[in-house]
């Protein structure tokens, strides 16, 4: 249970919920309930599946580049710390100035996957933590906790944005705008763990 929980709250901070809320919000102000909640279904099934291949197949992409998990656990966490320094630092609420409201009329399927499940959802810096976590499911009982771990936090994202006006009236855009800045922190910390974790594996490997 404990792990399930641990890679429960590792898979949702890395999805960035708040940050994907506000521009959710930003894209769909214009359509109507029935049509915002469709579209938050459709991007919760396309992350899945993303996420389910980069899980299951991470090792596999790493043998096939013949890249070292410690050398990608470096790389990756450097493109997350990137990603939580943006979080940090930018101001969420002022992109909606900046992002265009799509069209109620466009095809829903299609832009569920880009540009809300990538890169919105799942980005580089996500992507990369992510494959980690999957080369490191030692069992094929690992990698299914972590695949139900996966499904409930993109559960719960789900149903932050079918009832993302709700929270919006309810929140306010600049509580989300906090919620996405203290995100950005926990991402600091673990892409920091990644970092350290790879370095320190490899420092170890070096010397024997």
């Amino acid at each position: 249970m404990s792990l399930f929980l641990n890679q429960f709250l590792k898979f949702f901070f890395l999805m960035t919920p708040f940050f994907v809320l506000s521009m959710y919000l930003s894209m769909t102000q214009d359509w109507e309930t029935r049509q915002k909640r469709k579209l938050a279904f459709s991007v919760g099934v396309s992350a899945f599946i993303i996420c389910t291949v980069l899980v299951f197949f991470g090792r596999y992409i790493f043998d096939a580049f013949a890249i070292t998990l410690d050398a990608f656990r470096i790389g990756g966490g450097a493109l997350l710390f990137l990603t939580s320094v943006g979080l940090v630092t930018s101001n969420v609420t002022d992109k909606k100035q900046s992002i265009q409201t799509i069209d109620p009329n466009c095809n829903i399927y299609s832009i569920a996957v880009v540009p809300l499940a990538i890169p919105v959802t799942i980005g580089p810096g996500t992507t990369g933590a992510m494959l980690v976590i999957g080369a490191e499911s030692t069992s094929f009982q690992i990698q299914l906790i972590t695949l139900a771990a996966v499904a409930l936090a993109l559960t719960v994202l789900t149903v932050m944005l079918a009832a993302a006006s709700w929270l919006e009236e309810k929140l306010g855009r600049n509580m989300i705008m906090i919620m996405s800045k203290l995100t950005g922190l926990i991402l600091a910390a673990m892409a920091s763990q990644m970092i350290f974790q790879g370095v320190r594996s490899f420092l170890v490997a070096a010397k024997s």
